[in-house]
């Protein structure tokens, strides 16, 4: 769009005659009235196209396009003007140099607000991206604002023609000789992204760790996950570690409800019909056992001393688990007891063949 407009600029002044300050008035006046044009009709109207059909962030990004079209066709207006006075090669050369930057500096402005505002509209569907979130995206917004400044500086200076394959030489080992001193951190940095974008768990969920440590997430970092043991220690593991370990997510799922198993042994005299219909009575009454699913009872096998039963519950959060075992073992403590079901424990019989002599002795 700026080339077609700097030919019809320059086509128009073949007509105002071979006064190169004439030619250059008529291109800054040109210029003006191009870039209003630009802003106050050509914005505005697309402004209500894009309400009229509903385009998400077209009145944003429009509105922050003004500015720099506006000075872009203006600094156009003022470099064609430039040349049709023709100055020495040296004030041109720096005048030319200096609307070039800063046009650059005006449309990195630009992107670094348009970056912006796109992933925070990303954000706000984690369904079409799932990698941009509310705790994702400062990352992801520093990320790019680098690569943009990054991009601008190098611009800026092709502008005045300095040679920048020294400076990207020793950037590059820099960065190599950075990236090995830092490994672990950019592990864990890496890790911590990929985490918050999969997201195998969130704050509050119960897990339990490789380690067998189990305790609720407290904090998601972009270097470490902070984890409330049921001691009450808040433990702090490496985003690296845990994105290589197994993770059991006890609130992950369809539904937070977690399942509790209490196994039970009972005497070979005992009357297993009465022991399924005690264990269900005592769930039943339980005010923390979840109705649905309802309690079940499973009778597991014969073993060596016992009759092995499996009590089945739900438990609404996994928090909660600790607590409803505790009680429900005393119930059936005491309600096996009242209803004369024998729990076996291990017992050993000593026979003794023969005492030794006295001759012996």
């Amino acid at each position: 769009m700026l080339v077609q407009i700097e030919s019809s600029l320059s086509s128009i002044l073949v007509f105002f005659g071979d006064n190169p300050i004439v030619q250059a008035a008529i291109a800054i006046l040109l210029s003006v009235i191009a870039a209003t044009l630009f802003k106050r009709v050509i914005i505005v109207g697309l402004k209500k196209l894009v309400v009229r059909f509903d385009i998400n962030l077209g009145t944003d990004i429009l509105d922050l396009l003004r500015a720099p079209i506006y000075y872009s066709v203006l600094f156009l207006g003022l470099s064609i003007a430039l040349t049709t006075l023709k100055p020495s090669q040296g004030i041109l050369f720096i005048e030319s140099g200096a609307l070039k930057s800063i046009g650059v500096v005006i449309w990195t402005v630009f992107l670094l607000k348009a970056n912006s505002v796109l992933l925070k509209q990303f954000s706000s569907h984690p369904i079409h991206f799932s990698a941009i979130n509310s705790k994702t995206l400062p990352l992801f917004q520093n990320i790019l604002n680098i690569v943009i400044i990054i991009i601008s500086v190098y611009l800026i200076f092709s502008v005045w023609d300095v040679d920048m394959t020294a400076w990207l030489a020793s950037a590059g080992i820099v960065g190599i000789a950075v990236g090995f001193a830092a490994k672990d951190t950019l592990a864990n940095l890496f890790s911590g992204v990929f985490i918050m974008a999969d997201a195998p768990y969130k704050v509050g969920d119960y897990v339990i760790l490789d380690s067998t440590d189990r305790g609720e997430i407290t904090h998601i970092g972009i270097r470490s996950t902070r984890m409330l043991t049921r001691d009450d220690v808040e433990i702090t593991i490496p985003n690296s570690v845990m994105g290589n370990s197994k993770i059991i997510n006890e609130s992950g799922g369809k539904l937070e409800k977690s399942r509790c198993r209490l196994p039970i042994g009972v005497s070979y005299n005992a009357d297993i019909d009465l022991v399924r219909s005690v264990l269900i009575d005592i769930a039943s009454k339980e005010e923390l056992v979840c109705a649905d699913p309802e309690p079940r009872v499973r009778f597991r096998r014969f073993s060596g001393s016992a009759l092995d039963f499996e009590l089945l519950v739900w438990v609404e959060q996994p928090a909660l688990k600790g607590r409803l075992i505790d009680l429900l073992n005393c119930q059936i403590f005491h309600q096996f007891k009242a209803n004369k079901i024998e729990i076996p424990y291990s017992k050993h019989d000593l026979y003794i063949k023969e005492f030794p002599s006295r001759e012996q002795e």
